[in-house]
């Protein structure tokens, strides 16, 4: 299998998605702008997102692809088949029983997930509402995400990775409607959570399609139980945490930025953007990556193993620690071209980018998880991590809790960008001490490289946003500033990879056939 052809086409996807969801974002910021009912919408879609990366593509994921791997690699499609539809009809069972219960106790549970809204009723109300409307996305998307894995596992990776693209058509399609008639705030709002779980009916339609082209799609039973289920179960309890660690740092932040006016829309904002190199590089590469590393070991092929996870560092490093550093010197300009006009003032660009560039330096690290975590996961190891993720969860809440009385939103971020380096290099070294990653010295000189050229090109960036600053912040042409915005960060991105061509860490003639031999 060609890791790099997998991992370009999941990237090109989540690119696709992403650019979508920009576009979603730039509609939702000047219909609802940072308002009441933006508040409650953000808390109210990522309630069910955090417990889809936690219990579906976090959790589901890490412990079904290497047993699904495991079944297929050593007794063919047949068992493998019989094997999912136990574990899928078991997690059909549970999110049945989660949804009805969290429906029921919703007001309660919204209670602890937005302490700060609880003061005032009509925006605590409303957002119990959308949270409502909104939480039956969790069970489509962990049903999609099962699929998913199961496509993954077979090496088929497009439709999974094109899904999410139908849920960002669905709200432009609503927002492009509530700009036309421009209904009222909260109404906008309830139309946008009602485009969710459309959404999430169009995505998993698409995955289940792509399966039952493969001959693979299982069929659901009564769950009963097993050995087989007994070890998917102790696998997947403790990723629940390790795998789905951003999100539950991401959800710490949210609890204690609903104290701040606005806060909890500022986060949202900063973290769409540093989101989009985040799932082209670390999240593209995490899905191709573990399939990839559970056939090889099951396989017994141990040196290509090593060879899949190195060359997986290789590209997370040359195009994260750019992105790192593009973020954090541009995001005063990019929030404003991307996102101020209609409701979304000067203010709130000012307060968002502040927190776009403290998640920024925690960029590399969430990327380096990506590609560490699937070396433990692989090996059916998810308790280290767990161990590891706790840990950088505890070092969240202290600094977040230290920091935001006088940083407010910013200070989440600093606190989950910690948090996120600690994790990081500590899955690092545990894989270097078992024996399970070393790097050689061309590759420690490689990736010392991307550092100081991801340096020389955040100066390039810095010199020629100042020449640059008449057309980038003039308002009175937005054309002018996408255009401005993008010759800036493409000259940076072209002063990039020729410092690496004049420091001999790449070339422009051979690189497509290095990142071809990726297998």
């Amino acid at each position: 299998m060609n890791l790099y052809r997998n991992f370009f086409s999941v990237g090109s996807m989540t690119l696709l998605s992403r650019i979508l969801g920009f576009i979603r974002d730039i509609l939702i910021a000047g219909v609802l702008g940072t308002s009441m009912a933006a508040d409650a919408f953000f808390a109210a879609f990522r309630f069910p997102n955090l417990f889809r990366r936690l219990f579906a593509e976090g959790a589901f994921n890490a412990a079904f692809i290497p047993l699904f791997a495991g079944v297929l690699e050593r007794k063919g499609e047949r068992e493998a088949r019989r094997f999912a539809r136990k574990i899928i009809s078991w997690l059909a069972l549970f999110l049945f029983a989660l949804l009805v219960l969290t429906e029921i106790f919703m007001p309660r549970i919204m209670a602890w997930f937005v302490p700060g809204f609880v003061t005032d009723k009509q925006k605590f109300d409303f957002t119990v509402l959308l949270a409502r409307i909104c939480f039956p996305y969790l069970a489509l998307m962990s049903m999609m995400s099962a699929y998913g894995a199961m496509l993954n596992g077979l090496g088929k990776f497009l439709a999974a990775a094109f899904a999410p693209v139908m849920l960002n058509i669905v709200l432009i399609l609503i927002l492009g409607l509530m700009v036309f008639l421009a209904g009222d705030k909260p109404a906008s709002a309830v139309f946008l959570a009602l485009g969710v779980i459309t959404g999430g009916f169009a995505q998993i339609a698409i995955v289940v399609w792509a399966l039952y082209r493969t001959g693979m799609f299982p069929s659901l039973a009564w769950p009963v139980p097993g050995k087989d289920i007994g070890r998917f179960f102790s696998l997947a309890l403790p990723v629940m945490f390790s795998g789905g660690i951003t999100q539950i740092n991401i959800f710490i932040g949210t609890v204690i930025a609903s104290g701040a006016a606005s806060a909890i829309s500022y986060l949202y904002y900063a973290d769409r953007l540093y989101q989009l190199p985040l799932g082209i590089i670390g999240i593209a590469i995490g899905v191709v990556l573990l399939p990839e590393l559970s056939r090889h070991l099951k396989g017994n092929r141990p040196k290509m193993a090593a060879r899949a996870q190195e060359k997986s560092l290789f590209l997370a490093m040359m195009l994260g620690l750019p992105a790192s550093a593009a973020l954090f010197i541009m995001a005063r300009p990019i929030i404003q071209v991307l996102f101020e006009r209609g409701a979304f003032d000067n203010t709130a660009t000012l307060a968002t980018a502040s927190a776009l560039g403290a998640f920024s330096i925690g960029l590399p690290a969430f990327v380096l998880i990506k590609v560490f975590q699937p070396g433990f996961f692989a090996r059916e190891d998810t308790m280290t991590p767990t161990i590891l993720a706790a840990v950088s969860v505890l070092i969240n809440i202290g600094i977040s809790l230290l920091l935001f009385p006088a940083l407010a939103q910013t200070a989440i971020a600093i606190a989950t960008s910690i948090a996120a380096w600690f994790n990081a290099l500590f899955l690092m070294g545990i894989l270097a001490w078992r024996g399970h990653f070393s790097m050689a010295s061309r590759e420690l000189y490689n990736h010392l490289m991307f550092i100081i050229a991801s340096l020389l090109m955040a100066g390039i960036l810095w010199i020629s946003g100042r020449l640059a600053a008449g057309p980038l912040y003039d308002p009175a042409s937005s054309l002018l500033q996408f255009g401005t915005l993008g010759l800036v960060l493409g000259t940076g991105m072209i002063a990039y990879f020729l410092i690496l061509r004049l420091f001999g860490v790449i070339s422009f003639k051979q690189l497509p056939q290095q990142l071809k031999s990726l297998k």
